[in-house]
């Protein structure tokens, strides 16, 4: 099973999950005209209609400007018509072209509280291959009920809604959905549903976030669904429903598919902490393509496709997008070049997965297998300002991971899996806060009393392997070095008398063994072993 396991997430990961197939990018350099507007709040009320593949209505934009500006600026596909931009209730001139909404209002804008409101209709772009590209999917059922989703992780929300398109703004105080579709569908959005409006033709379903979240995951699934609920007690002794918005001819399925989740939501909160959203749900939403981490409903369409783990039944794309509750959508990296946090973190609670069912050495097989696959073209961690498409590459899952695994190391645990939860849980690195690489280095060496910022840099911002010189000077004594790394680090040698850890710098260390030592076996770094006669 772990053998299949790793095939799986490694196929995932170099042929999927970052080959971005996009006409739009996310993120990078923050406008200037942008970086005066605080996003408070959205409200989108749309009506969805699958016979023609469009949604019309309206989207408001509460913010704070924090000074006075002449223009607003948002980011808004052009693929609609706009009927009408107001401030304040109050109709403004705007222009729509190359993908942006520009308002100059007569006066510029003083500092303080402004609502804008755009009135629009069109046809939103089409998702080609969802969810590795962004838009949305008309797709049907096996009975024929129109099953509608959206992805927009890379190509930002701007491709159904007009707003702040960049990762280190989001909505403070929330959203509210107000989705109309036709009846006898289910549409289901993040947060708790408030009300449901049933018309001659059309339901309307009115859902509702307090929580900070980030603009990707305001998304909605559209299906002829059947909520399944069950109720869970977090670790903190707070009970949460888990709901899962379930196509009816599938509904016999979820019970044990929540039971899954579940054992899985166990494991994550033992090392990262309670539920992040416990005042609204546990959801997920079954959809077309194979998911994404959207908050409080997590998109799932890997086809109940089970392996085993800790002989049970277990989901691995489930695990993985259900981990980004915790790293993504409560831990959110301040620009798309931290964006390792989110996905290198979550892979490792992939592993800590395999670590709680399977054991240490089931973990320590998996991890060799991350690193072998570890592909060294990129960075992980890029120049500042990167885009959605920049920084996507299968490393900053893996590599990204292992990293964790050898800071493991280097600390402890008696220090690391205490300082990795304080990195998920306290209010300096979460929700409205978010670190960047150098917030959560600094975090670890400080906790560990280490200098550990060109481990970072080495590991994150080259693609270095750390390369370790072995050189045999007489028949039964060994040179060790470290031949690109300045400092010096724990190895693990393999001697004919058993295992010692060394500390190992460029100026060497002298091992002795009757046999040829064997490096880092565990294996703790991404390394090259060079040996020299």
């Amino acid at each position: 099973m772990f053998k299949t396991l790793f095939f799986l997430i490694s196929t995932f990961f170099s042929f999927g999950l970052y080959a971005q197939v996009t006409d739009w990018v996310s993120g990078g350099k923050l406008k200037p005209e942008q970086a005066v507007m605080d996003i408070r709040h959205y409200t989108l009320k749309l009506n969805v209609d699958p016979s023609t593949k469009t949604i019309s209505g309206s989207a408001e934009i509460d913010l704070m400007l924090t000074e006075s500006t002449p223009i607003l600026l948002f980011d808004f596909v052009s693929f609609y018509k706009i009927s009408e931009v107001t401030i304040n209730g109050k109709k403004v001139p705007y222009s729509y072209e190359s993908d942006f909404i520009t308002i100059k209002p007569a006066t510029a804008l003083p500092a303080g509280k402004v609502k804008v409101t755009v009135k629009y209709s069109g046809q939103p772009p089409v998702a080609k291959h969802a969810p590795w590209d962004g838009g949305f999917q008309w797709s049907k059922d096996s009975g024929g009920n129109d099953w509608i989703a959206i992805t927009c992780q890379s190509e930002g929300a701007k491709i159904y809604f007009p707003s702040k398109d960049h990762p280190s703004d989001e909505p403070n105080e929330g959203v509210d959905l107000f989705i109309t579709v036709p009846k006898g569908l289910v549409a289901a959005g993040p947060g708790l549903l408030q009300k449901t409006t049933h018309g001659k033709t059309t339901s309307t379903f009115h859902w509702k976030t307090n929580y900070t979240i980030n603009t990707y995951s305001i998304v909605f699934n559209v299906g002829k669904y059947k909520a399944v609920t069950r109720p869970y007690k977090t670790i903190a002794g707070n009970t949460v429903p888990m709901i899962f918005y379930v196509l009816e001819e599938h509904a016999d399925k979820a019970p044990h598919h929540l039971e899954i989740l579940e054992k899985m939501t166990r494991v994550l909160e033992k090392y990262f902490g309670e539920y992040p959203w416990v005042k609204e749900k546990i959801g997920l939403a079954e959809t077309p393509h194979l998911g994404m981490e959207h908050q409080t409903l997590n998109a799932y369409g890997n086809h109940f496709g089970y392996t085993k783990l800790g002989g049970e039944d277990f989901d691995w794309l489930m695990a993985h997008e259900f981990g980004h509750e915790w790293w993504a959508n409560k831990v959110t990296g301040k620009n798309y070049s931290d964006m390792w946090i989110q996905e290198g973190i979550c892979t490792f609670g992939d592993h800590l997965q395999i670590r709680d069912r399977e054991g240490e050495e089931a973990y320590r097989a998996k991890m060799r297998a991350t690193g072998r696959a570890t592909q060294n073209l990129k960075p992980v961690v890029p120049g500042k300002d990167a885009n959605s498409v920049e920084v996507y590459h299968g490393d900053i899952y893996g590599k990204g991971a292992f990293f964790m695994h050898t800071i493991r190391y280097l600390i402890g645990d008696s220090i690391f899996f205490p300082t990795l939860r304080t990195l998920a849980t306290s209010p300096d690195y979460t929700y409205d806060k978010m670190p960047d690489t150098d917030d959560v280095e600094k975090l670890f060496s400080t906790a560990s009393g280490k200098n550990l910022k060109p481990v970072f840099d080495f590991f994150l911002r080259t693609v270095n392997k750390l390369e370790i010189g072995v050189k045999q000077v007489s028949d039964t004594r060994f040179s060790l070095r470290l031949l690109n790394y300045n400092g010096s680090l724990p190895v693990e040698v393999k001697t004919d008398k058993g295992i010692i850890k060394s500390m190992v710098s460029k100026e060497g260390v002298i091992v002795e063994s009757g046999v040829m030592p064997q490096i880092d076996i565990t294996g703790y770094y991404i390394k090259k072993v060079i040996l020299e006669y």
